[in-house]
């Protein structure tokens, strides 16, 4: 099993290094299809790897300028009591369940993947209004990585400057105050729980709801809520992966410790992947294969709730 855990770690690590969005959520079908570790045992075990490799890519993107410390922090705070009602709530599920739910999750995924590649213009506005990240700083659920933003900065270069407003500026020309305030503010709290609550359920990163909860939410411009986004991945991930450990979650650690390792080597090379190859068809490649791998967990997990 070993023997397996090396090229499929390098399988995850290439899909987060090359394609970013998402690319963590194959984690669980790995674990438990290829692997064959308990369901409960793989969502656990995701947590680990996931928080490691986006805990390497905060460093990456920090050392750029792209991560805010003092709101990431504070966002991921707020979601560590949905990662811990998420973990217990897990907990009591049944196995088959979980499986036919986390192909839901991945069905979801996938469809927010095509809406973005079709260019929707929910996806096209926040992308319009920030600089472009550099690939080789792209890190784990990168999700807004993709050709389509620039294309959208072109789309303003004809506009005069003034008229081109960022998220950013356009939250400050808009300070909430008073009841408004408080109303973001709950908002916010809602969002960060969210985030966690499916963290802590489901064992993934969940970067393709953290990015856009921090543009709209805290008027991040896109590099920036990519950065921070692997900040709170990472604290939520501890949280949930705490409290995985709190329920007495039997892991195979030297495979996950190898399984890990194998994943941070892909996530590199990944990134030279993806300063080579359209990244266009690499997300469509990397659809088909989620819609794939969901009809295969729920042809194999809902014969078994009926």
């Amino acid at each position: 099993m070993l023997a397996i855990a090396i090229p499929a770690g390098l399988l995850i690590g290439l899909s987060l290094g090359a394609l970013g969005g998402g690319g963590s959520i194959l984690t669980v079908p790995v674990l438990v299809y290829l692997l064959h570790q308990p369901p409960h045992a793989a969502t656990a075990g995701s947590l680990l790897i996931v928080g490691i490799t986006a805990a390497a890519g905060v460093i990456a993107h920090h050392r750029a300028g792209r991560v805010r410390l003092g709101p990431g922090t504070a966002f991921g705070v707020l979601g560590v009591a949905g990662a811990y009602a998420g973990t217990r709530l897990s907990a009591s599920i049944r196995p088959g369940l979980l499986l036919s739910l986390f192909a839901g999750l991945m069905l979801a995924a996938a469809a927010a993947m095509l809406l973005r590649r079709r260019g929707t213009p929910g996806q096209h506005a926040p992308a319009a209004a920030c600089p472009p990240a550099p690939r080789e700083a792209a890190g784990p659920d990168d999700t807004y990585a993709s050709p389509l933003r620039g294309r959208a900065i072109t789309a303003t270069l004809d506009k005069p400057a003034a008229a081109v407003q960022t998220p950013a500026r356009f939250a400050a020309r808009r300070r909430p105050g008073g009841t408004a305030a408080a109303r973001q503010g709950l908002k916010i709290a809602a969002a960060a729980t969210g985030v966690g609550l499916l963290t802590g359920f489901f064992g993934v990163g969940g970067g393709f709801v953290v990015v856009p909860a921090l543009v709209l939410a805290l008027g991040f411009e896109m590099p920036v809520a990519v950065g921070t986004s692997l900040l709170v991945i990472t604290i939520n991930s501890a949280a949930a992966f705490a409290a995985r450990l709190g329920g007495h979650v039997h892991l195979d650690w030297p495979l996950l410790g190898l399984f890990t390792l194998a994943a941070l080597a892909g996530a590199l090379a990944g990134n030279r992947i993806a300063s080579r190859v359209d990244a266009s068809r690499l997300t469509a490649a990397f659809t088909v294969l989620l819609i794939t791998v969901a009809a295969y967990s729920l042809a194999r997990s809902l014969p078994g709730l009926v």
